[in-house]
């Protein structure tokens, strides 16, 4: 596994990104761009299991490692949901069960670093490599234009 490190600046509040990063309308209006009606279940508390989730139900098993709030998130991935059911233990889940990622937001004079560090397996690092900045433009819009 390696790491991908991706930052924006926005013109916002670290508190303005924080809500559009995880408040569950606009959380599902950024996240699109990696699978269109994407969303989370979760209670968003340290700790806490997050379901990320696509349209059909299917996605990740993560979990809330640390949270400061409007500074830092960072999640563990655990497994996959298919077909309703989380799975922890295949094969497939192993090779890249305990990757990390990471939100880190920065306040300097008025706008916010967004930093987004992320491990992935080879085989998934063109994609997201490809879709973050995608998704980081669509957290920065929502960000500046007040959703």
């Amino acid at each position: 596994m390696q790491k991908i490190n991706l930052s924006t600046s926005i013109n916002a509040s670290k508190e303005k990104v924080w809500k559009v990063l995880w408040d569950d309308s606009s959380y599902r209006k950024w996240t699109r761009v990696f699978s269109e009606g994407s969303y989370a279940v979760t209670d968003w508390k340290e700790g806490s299991k997050v379901l990320f989730l696509s349209a059909n139900g299917e996605g990740m098993v993560s979990k809330i490692e640390m949270k400061k709030p409007n500074e830092f998130m960072s999640f563990k991935h655990l497994g996959t949901v298919k077909n309703g059911v989380e799975d922890l233990d295949s094969e497939q889940t192993k090779q890249w069960s305990g990757a990390m990622e990471n939100y880190t937001l920065r306040e300097t004079g008025g706008s916010t670093t967004l930093t987004v560090e992320m491990d992935v397996t080879d085989d998934f690092k063109d994609y997201f490599m490809n879709t973050w900045p995608r998704a980081l433009e669509e957290v920065k819009l929502l960000s500046e234009n007040n959703q």
